[in-house]
């Protein structure tokens, strides 16, 4: 009697729970309760039919509460490496205080007495997952719809609450097979034919850096890159001036998360870098007419390129992972850009430690996210004061690297950025002038050489270029007697043609700055 009672209440209880309204409201939630007592009743019969499903299934993927005991014992069981059958579920559910709520030994004796094979029990555990899937999105759905009509919630914090259980859902049930060898050597087959075709020996993601690119193949999807510096090195101005060599030379989308400047600011570095006008002139918009025609003409390629800014002061690893997902499916994205790691939070992660816990916690996503995605992932990293303490050349070592070690660990690929110039060194130990230089140091590379790169650091236009400098580019047209807002292309406006002095940076000719002029980059 008491077997019977649990049958009829417990159930109910459940449905309950799910707090169903509108047109669902009376129906009985997805549940396949013969095959639950299919599966435990296998499982207590056959050693393998444990490992087949334990895997697939958690104690909520049961409908009846009673089946979730069970299956919590065999869990517990199975974890102490003890042997699995009727007597000792029995004992153990027993000894935990549980086996009434369990529906007592003769219930849990009926289970296997049904069972004719294990054959199918795989098949029937997926079922089971399924349908707790489809009672978790229902559950899911009447809290939105509850939110939603309170007019005293905020519309983006139900936004933000649906879109993260949604994600948790998918989290815990979406598990990732195992990959057979054979599949994957096919896959790995298929990278290195389509990397024997690139010409230029790049089968990552270029940054229009050739050293950098000799050095890297280009960065590498699922690669976890971190560029590490103290302040002033020029970290923004580097990945700025490789997502603009990414997106605009070679049309491959880019992520940039700002935490540091907002949107607007980012652009006007952009802006800055490409147009070759101080950044000092654009703040202040005290360009001559001639400039301002440089100014829309060198930026129709960057104003269409395929980098997109998010500046979320703050942002949490969830809101990151989320946002990416996004990008990435609207528009296939290669590669995410964090400027910088240190401004970022866990995000819901109440009682999670000290903040070096909490950096871990970010590093270790971030890394899950470059998997998960197929994309490098470059994060910007702060340097601590040590550096500067410490006497000789000043350069930085990975004991640096502030906050977590762990940053360390999980990162495929760690560089810094050294400008010798900015500590007073002005020649290195060949005698090369380090003037309007700035070094690359890949301190460790999990699948390649360690070395260093020099490139070209402009300082007034927060731009870094190869040292070798570009090839001369065509005349370019520039106007006469047009101010910011005119027509550049009205037939009445008169125009000259002057030879073009725009790539002339190694020659240190600047053509619409005062030399003396510097700028806070």
């Amino acid at each position: 009697m008491d077997n019977k009672s649990d049958n009829t209440k417990k159930p109910s209880t459940r449905i309950s729970r799910l707090n169903v309204t509108g047109p669902e409201a009376g129906r009985v939630p997805p549940q396949a309760i013969d095959l639950e007592k299919a599966v435990l009743g296998a499982m207590m019969l056959e050693k393998n039919a444990v490992t087949d499903v334990i895997d697939i299934l958690s104690s909520e993927s049961f409908y009846d509460p009673k089946h979730q005991y069970i299956y919590g014992v065999i869990k517990e069981l199975f974890g102490s490496s003890k042997p699995i059958d009727i007597l000792t579920v029995t004992d153990q559910l027993k000894k935990n205080g549980e086996l009434e709520a369990a529906g007592g030994a003769v219930y849990i004796s009926q289970l296997t007495s049904r069972i004719a094979s294990t054959a199918h029990v795989e098949f029937h555990a997926r079922v089971i997952s399924e349908k707790h899937i489809k009672r978790e999105l229902i559950r899911m759905g009447s809290e939105v719809m509850r939110e939603a009509f309170d007019d005293t919630n905020d519309v983006f914090d139900v936004l933000n609450k649906a879109e993260g259980d949604l994600f948790k859902i998918a989290e815990n049930n979406m598990g990732r097979a195992v990959a057979v060898m054979q599949n994957v050597v096919r896959e790995a087959i298929e990278e290195i034919e389509k990397a024997s075709q690139n010409t230029d020996g790049i089968s990552g993601v270029p940054t229009g850096f050739f050293e950098l690119d000799k050095i890297t193949a280009g960065w590498q999807k699922s690669d976890m890159i971190v560029i590490a510096a103290r302040p002033a090195m020029g970290k923004t101005a580097f990945v700025l001036s490789m997502a603009r060599n990414t997106a605009v030379d070679h049309n491959q989308g880019v992520a940039i998360f700002s935490l540091e400047m907002s949107s607007v600011q980012l652009v006007k570095r952009l802006i800055a870098s490409e147009t070759r006008l101080s950044a000092e002139k654009l703040r202040k918009g005290e360009l001559a007419d001639h400039e301002f025609q440089q100014l829309h003409t060198r930026i129709a390629k960057l104003s269409t390129a395929p980098i997109y800014i998010d500046d979320t002061p703050g942002i949490s690893i969830f809101d990151l992972r989320a946002k990416c997902r996004r990008l990435k499916l609207q528009y296939d994205i290669q590669m995410v850009i964090i400027d910088y790691l240190q401004l970022m939070t866990a995000g819901g992660s109440k009682g999670q430690g000290n903040r070096e816990q909490e950096i871990s916690s970010i590093s270790r996503s971030i890394k899950e996210i470059a998997k998960e995605l197929n994309v490098p992932i470059i994060a910007l990293s702060q340097l601590s004061r040590s550096v500067e303490q410490r006497g000789g050349d000043k350069k930085p070592v990975l004991s640096d690297l502030r906050e977590s070690g762990a940053i360390e660990q999980d990162a495929d690929i760690v560089s810094f950025i050294y400008r010798p110039e900015y500590y007073g060194f002005m020649q290195d130990e060949n005698g090369n002038s380090n003037a309007g230089i700035g070094e690359i140091i890949i301190a460790k590379h999990r699948n390649g050489a360690l070395d260093s790169v020099r490139l070209r650091f402009i300082k007034e236009y927060a731009r870094f270029d190869n040292v070798e400098g570009y090839k001369e580019e065509s005349n370019a047209v520039i106007s006469s007697s047009i101010g910011a807002n005119n027509d550049f292309d009205s037939q009445n406006s008169g125009s000259i043609t002057l030879q073009s002095k725009m790539n002339k940076f190694d020659e240190g000719i600047d053509f619409n700055s005062d030399p003396d002029e510097d700028t806070p980059f």
